[in-house]
């Protein structure tokens, strides 16, 4: 029985994973680096250990992690996501420490973590895969054949990439040969293999994953669809559940294929099934990410089903608490991840001090964060500082509620992401659920938003407005 989790990671999912335990009475462990000493996890755990003054390389050293979890008295340990969250050699270090993993089993994290590998996984499945290489590229001119046989644009991808990196698209056979190289050492610096893979690139399509829980009795479930289609450079922005765009037939049918795929892995634990559905209304598999994603706050949010405590039970040898009948979902939710960064600046990361926190409330709003007023964003992480969720029984009652609690929410002392969301809820492609992952890159005029002003700083620039009018 799982008495003690520590938690390797950072952010606000550790501080999610650390809310779990205390509502299962399970003593939690943080970790941290220097430039996490004042962080909120730290505070909220039961006991924290100092990984050293390196801010990031702490956090990778999967031996020094389990050891602490040893010493300390741990008997499980849950990654979150980012991190060694998708490390195989995490999880059998962890196996050969008797210490629980919270996720799937190395050999699962391997195969799911190598994008060919998953591939060759789905097509033996029967699951729809978007036409590419059969394996990695030998070199430039294999994928240049390959490139003209598929037919352009096509996709260089990291065998091994994730969250977005080591992903170009190619419209000729110009931007291979320009490419190619750039891939390899973007694939090798990222995630230390070189291997790259190619695929027909689908055009604007929706991004539509499925969440799916496994336990180790054989039972495989879906907890419904998100919409991930509001993104930039690969990056998520804005998480919808369900999805707005598809039919209930639709659902039904990739609620399916997300299910056979974690059974044609033997798939425990939380994971998240991903498909691009192009304009032909056809669904491929992109890939399966074998973790706790940042948006499992929408699942939870519809279903009611908490996601994390799921996660614990299952590494606990557990059953599912609910067949696939019990699982209904009620109304709209969508995630915001507010990101310090500057949407008018090409969304240059705004890190540093945060003068003033306000976080929103009311009915259908939740937040997930990890600042505070007086907090210092440190420089050496993602830029996502908080995550606002909302809920409504309607699409359009999500979405002014989405505005409002954005609104509601103060931060001062980093530019971020807020007011561009707002732009986005303003606009009738949105508004109208018809939308797609080029979204961001179709409307630039969304940055031409008019930010607030701070009250402390309001009558600095009413004075200064005044002034040069006067000087005309």
């Amino acid at each position: 029985m799982i008495r003690k989790i520590l938690v390797a990671n950072r952010g606000e999912i550790a501080v999610r994973i650390v809310r779990a335990c205390s509502e299962m009475g399970i003593k939690s462990v943080a970790i941290y680096t220097d430039a996490d000493r004042h962080a909120l996890h730290v505070k909220k755990a039961d006991e924290a250990y100092h990984l050293g003054s390196e801010p990031v390389t702490g956090y990778l050293n999967a031996h020094n992690i389990v050891n602490i979890a040893a010493t300390s008295g741990c008997d499980a340990l849950h990654p979150g996501y980012g991190f060694l969250a998708e490390n195989p050699e995490l999880a059998e270090i962890c196996a050969r420490r008797d210490i629980k993993f919270i996720g799937p089993n190395a050999d699962v994290i391997r195969q799911m973590g190598d994008k060919v590998q998953a591939r060759n996984a789905m097509i033996a499945a029967g699951i729809p895969c978007i036409p590419g290489s059969d394996g990695n590229l030998a070199d430039v001119e294999e994928a240049l054949v390959l490139a003209n046989r598929v037919g352009y644009p096509v996709m260089l991808k990291a065998t091994n990439g994730g969250g977005g990196r080591g992903i170009r698209r190619c419209d000729n056979d110009k931007d291979i040969l320009s490419n190619y190289d750039r891939v390899i050492s973007e694939a090798s610096k990222a995630f230390g293999q070189p291997e790259v893979f190619l695929e027909k690139c689908v055009v604007n399509p929706k991004h539509i994953e499925v969440q799916v829980l496994g336990d180790s009795h054989g039972n495989v479930i879906h907890l419904f669809e998100r919409d991930c289609s509001i993104q930039r450079r690969n990056q998520k922005l804005i998480e919808i559940a369900p999805s707005p765009q598809i039919t209930q037939a639709q659902r039904e049918y990739i609620g399916s294929l997300g299910v056979k795929a974690a059974q044609a892995v033997g798939y425990e634990n939380a994971g998240t099934v991903e498909f691009l559905l192009d304009q032909d209304n056809n669904f491929f598999f992109m890939e399966m990410n074998t973790r706790i994603q940042v948006e499992h706050t929408v699942t939870e949010t519809i279903t009611g089903i908490d996601i994390v405590q799921e996660q614990i039970r299952i590494a606990n040898g557990h059953e599912l608490q609910y067949k696939q009948e019990d699982v209904g979902f009620r109304g709209y939710a969508m995630e915001f991840r507010i990101n310090a960064e500057d949407p008018k600046n090409g969304f240059l990361p705004s890190f540093g001090k945060i003068t003033r926190y306000y976080a929103p409330g009311g009915p259908g709003v939740r937040i997930d964060a990890a600042m505070y007023s007086g907090y210092e964003i440190p420089p050496y992480f993602d830029s996502m500082c908080a995550k606002l969720t909302v809920w409504a029984l309607t699409w359009e009652g999500v979405i002014e509620r989405g505005r409002r609690a954005l609104d509601d929410m103060v931060i001062y002392g980093v530019k971020t992401t807020m007011p561009y969301y707002q732009e986005i809820l303003k606009h009738p492609d949105f508004r109208n659920a018809d939308f797609n992952t080029g979204f961001v890159e179709s409307h630039p005029g969304l940055i031409d938003y008019t930010t607030k002003i701070p009250p402390e700083l309001r009558a600095a620039v009413i004075s200064a407005v005044v002034a040069a009018h006067e000087g005309i």
